[in-house]
């Protein structure tokens, strides 16, 4: 069923249209810049030879309109003189004249091959061997009737098997010239180009195809070596040998765009491997761990006589211990899942209140880290970003906090309108040494090392502001303790602020 507003046919047409694009889809490049640059030098000969030949035409028909016209003018000079002595058509000689040719400055000369004089009825004067025929628009110039008495007339004529342009002028006394030449000598002349022409066209663009495919296999080659350096890669997928690129061109900056594609994946697929690497080890600890303490369990269910060595007070310790062991697991794996998630996988980034976000994080932690106390300054900020992700960004920053803070202490959370975060705990701080590593991906300080902790959270608080726009800073909290800092660029007025606390 054709849609609404289709006309009728236009499906068919659409159809005949797809076999070919998809035939010129399916050539290679180097057909397809074969076939335009030798299409283009035949639109160019055939447009050439065109205009040639409507040229070459016009001066035709201009160089016969100026002949006939010459010769009537030179015969109405002295109509009486060319009646009485000619005895046939020109060039069979002249009145006066012992050779029968004209003289120097004699103003006769020959002529056309037809022609002859009418008096003002119509009535042929002159003596021709062939009389021109008298045709009603010569009889009306030799009259001089009408309205407007014509002061020529152009035909075509036909005497014998050939044709003729006759061209009737009036004269002075009443009467008519008329003056024919044959085109059979134009038409010829204009045939004979006309197949130069041709000849020239076919010659033109088989030459052109020729060249065209010389053109497109010189201008190709760089393309061809990139494409089979590409292939290489993908065949040996070894990312670290550069493509060997050469001047300045666009092949050169697609080359170059292709080093810089391979670099980018060569670093993706490292810390790929890296954080695959680092996920198995931070991994295998804790399932070393969950395994001895579950082979410890089934070895007491199976020998009840060994009951005895596991007295209540172990066995518990052991289920709390195995209970820690799957929590840390757990957040371990949460973390490295938000770590490696794509682009696509990511909620759509709006128009968010940070000072809200941040309030929901507090009330979060403030539950997990009910001995602490909790106090926090928000102005009112909006950003652009995913809310999901900047809270959990804000939870990481105040559980570090709360995990380092002593019983009993304050975290300190700030928000300016300028979109600075800070969060600050009072905790023993972090050694200058271990400052510049914090932020990075397992790393756990020497005195970290004895705490819970995957040494993953403040890798995804900075990969969480570096994909906002945003940076991410760990200093020293005067007198003692730890100060974040996170900027993320303002989006504008935020839709409500959020009160201090």
């Amino acid at each position: 069923m054709t849609g609404a507003g289709s006309p009728p046919g236009s499906r068919g047409r659409d159809t005949a249209r797809r076999p070919e694009s998809g035939w010129w889809r399916r050539r290679s490049l180097h057909a397809r810049l074969s076939l335009l640059v030798a299409g283009a030098v035949a639109v160019a000969l055939v447009a050439f030879a065109a205009v040639a030949f409507v040229a070459a035409r016009a001066i035709q028909e201009h160089r016969l309109a100026e002949q006939l016209t010459a010769d009537a003018r030179t015969i109405a000079r002295a109509p009486g003189q060319w009646a009485a002595g000619r005895d046939g058509p020109p060039g069979r000689g002249y009145p006066g004249h012992p050779d029968g040719r004209p003289g120097r400055g004699d103003p006769r000369r020959e002529l056309g091959p037809r022609w002859q004089i009418i008096n003002a009825s119509g009535q042929v004067v002159s003596a021709p061997d062939t009389p021109l025929p008298v045709t009603g628009a010569a009889r009306q110039v030799a009259a001089g009737v009408g309205r407007r008495p014509a002061k020529q007339a152009v035909e075509q004529v036909t005497i014998g098997a050939d044709s003729y342009r006759m061209l009737t002028t009036p004269l002075a006394g009443g009467g008519a010239v008329q003056v024919a030449i044959n085109e059979a000598e134009s038409r010829h002349t204009l045939t004979v180009l006309a197949v130069f022409l041709a000849a020239g066209c076919v010659i033109g663009i088989a030459g052109a195809a020729f060249a065209g495919r010389a053109v497109a296999r010189a201008g190709l080659v760089p393309v061809e070596r990139l494409t089979r350096a590409v292939e290489d890669v993908a065949a040996t997928t070894d990312l670290t040998r550069p493509i060997e690129v050469t001047g300045d061109d666009e092949i050169a900056r697609l080359g170059r765009s292709v080093n810089t594609m391979l670099a980018a994946l060569d670093t993706s697929r490292r810390a790929q491997r890296t954080l695959v690497e680092d996920a198995g080890h931070e991994l295998r600890t804790p399932l070393t761990s969950i395994r001895t303490n579950v082979e410890l369990l089934l070895t007491v269910e199976r020998r009840p006589d060994l009951a005895h060595r596991l007295p209540p007070e172990e066995r518990a310790r052991l289920l709390a211990d195995l209970d820690a062991q799957v929590r840390e697991l757990a957040a371990l794996t949460t973390e490295l899942v938000e770590l490696a998630r794509e682009e696509t996988t990511r909620e759509a980034a709006e128009q968010v209140a940070l000072g809200d976000v941040v309030t929901a994080a507090i009330d979060r932690v403030r539950i997990r880290a009910p001995g602490l106390v909790f106090t926090s300054s928000l102005s009112p900020v909006t950003v652009t970003g995913r809310p999901g992700e900047l809270e959990r960004m804000v939870v990481n920053v105040l559980d570090n906090a709360a995990k380092w803070s002593p019983p009993g202490g304050e975290v300190t959370t700030t928000l300016t309108p300028d979109g600075t975060l800070t969060v600050s705990d009072a905790g023993p701080g972090i050694a200058p040494e271990d400052l510049p590593h914090v932020f990075d991906r397992f790393y756990r300080a020497a005195s970290a090392r004895s705490m819970p902790g995957s040494g993953l959270g403040l890798a995804i608080v900075a990969q969480t502001a570096a994909q906002h726009g945003g940076t991410v800073t760990a200093g020293p909290n005067t007198p003692h303790g730890t100060t974040v800092t996170i900027t993320l660029p303002p989006a504008g007025p935020p839709p409500g602020g959020t009160p201090p606390d």
